[in-house]
């Protein structure tokens, strides 16, 4: 869905009766909500541009295909060329199922919004896109660290393929303090980018996720440590988007990414960041059940309790897939619901789903000496 402008004056948009009907009211409403709401998904997904996106039509799922490697041989005179004797290169098919509708909607009372001095509807679509990119992105770093914890679909004999990989973060024996040292987080990226180009992953869109304290921690440390964009400074460092490389690796900063069993931060942990109180009901949320056995979800995601060691991701964009049978899109009630009730509701929706590609192009760091188990690997009877 392309970006909408939302910056037609708003006197032209406040209410439904300055247009010139109903209908061209409700027409400019849309856009305006259809606007804000993309605009608060856009500027919260991470995941969406680094990993490999298809549009799902006329179906419920997607395959992605496996193409292991080949050999190279020496002709024998006379002799046919049918395809090398090993009959390689192995294939192997991945499929990716669409989860059911995700919504995330609001009803806007009339008299509220005449009452308010602010633009009301507006602000919900923003925040609807917000809970819309939020889910999407929890799903596609889950997908990730689930590929980091399996073998190759590609299994023909002599040509099995690699496998994903997690990297510890530091040394110690079951410290979880490892997880924000700037110096040992810098190490195990070098070690993930050894490991990807070992297993023969591009060096094209590798890209690593973090939390906010492990960004910021980083970030004390450009100019030294290995650190490549050492010469940006200023808000466009400190802005999380991708402007700081460890070994060409761009570093992005989520509260989206599990997190020793959270998502984005984990309080009270040895050396770790301290509860700074009053923080509500959304900060360090419990990663949640999300296997394919839960109502609404087709694909496997994991249980809760496969996130107590993770501490990051490191990927390339072949890691993991998403497929969209619908694009983030707002909906707006008509207007005979709107007379019965005095209001509208406004629906942001989506329908996708996401697994991982290719298991080498997967990288999880853990903090622990030992990491968490692996699960889904039965694909699809992977409940």
């Amino acid at each position: 869905m392309p970006h909408q402008n939302s910056a037609e004056p708003l006197a032209d948009l406040t209410r439904p009766g300055q247009s010139n009907s109903a209908g061209d009211a409700r027409a400019l409403y849309l856009k305006l909500f259809s606007g804000e709401m993309f605009k608060g998904f856009q500027r919260n997904t991470i995941a969406r541009d680094l990993v490999t996106k298809r549009t799902l039509k006329n179906g419920k799922s997607l395959q992605f295909i496996y193409t292991g490697r080949t050999t190279a041989e020496y002709h024998v005179p006379g002799r046919s060329i049918l395809g090398n004797d090993d009959g390689a290169p192995p294939v192997a098919e991945k499929t990716i199922t669409c989860d059911d509708l995700l919504i995330s909607s609001a009803f806007v009372y009339e008299l509220d919004e005449t009452l308010s001095h602010y633009d009301l509807r507006g602000e919900i679509s923003k925040k609807i896109g917000y809970a819309l990119a939020e889910k999407y992105d929890r799903l596609i770093f889950r997908s990730i660290a689930k590929g980091a914890r399996l073998a190759s679909p590609i299994t023909k004999a002599n040509f099995v393929e690699p496998g994903g990989s997690q990297v510890q973060v530091g040394t110690g024996s079951g410290a979880t303090s490892d997880a924000w040292d700037a110096a040992k987080l810098i190490n195990a990226f070098y070690d993930a980018a050894a490991v990807l180009d070992e297993k023969g992953l591009s060096t094209d869109g590798r890209s690593a996720v973090l939390s906010p304290r492990q960004y910021y921690e980083l970030i004390q440390k450009v100019g030294d440590g290995g650190l490549v964009n050492r010469d940006v400074q200023g808000t466009a460092l400190q802005s999380g988007q991708g402007v700081i490389e460890i070994a060409g690796i761009k570093i992005y900063k989520s509260m989206n990414i599990p997190f020793l069993g959270k998502y984005g931060v984990k309080y009270g942990e040895t050396n770790g960041p301290a509860d700074p109180g009053n923080t509500g009901s959304f900060v360090q949320p419990a990663t949640e059940d999300a296997r394919s056995n839960v109502t609404g979800i087709h694909n496997n995601y994991g249980n809760s309790d496969k996130w107590a060691k993770s501490c990051g991701l490191i990927f390339q964009k072949e890691a993991a897939g998403v497929v969209e049978a619908i694009g983030p899109q707002v909906q707006v009630t008509s207007n005979d619901v709107s007379v019965i009730y005095q209001g509208d509701v406004i629906l942001g929706r989506l329908a996708m789903g996401a697994d991982f590609l290719n298991p080498a192009a997967c990288v999880e760091l853990h903090a622990t000496s030992s990491a968490d188990a692996a699960f889904g690997d039965n694909y699809p009877t992977n409940a």
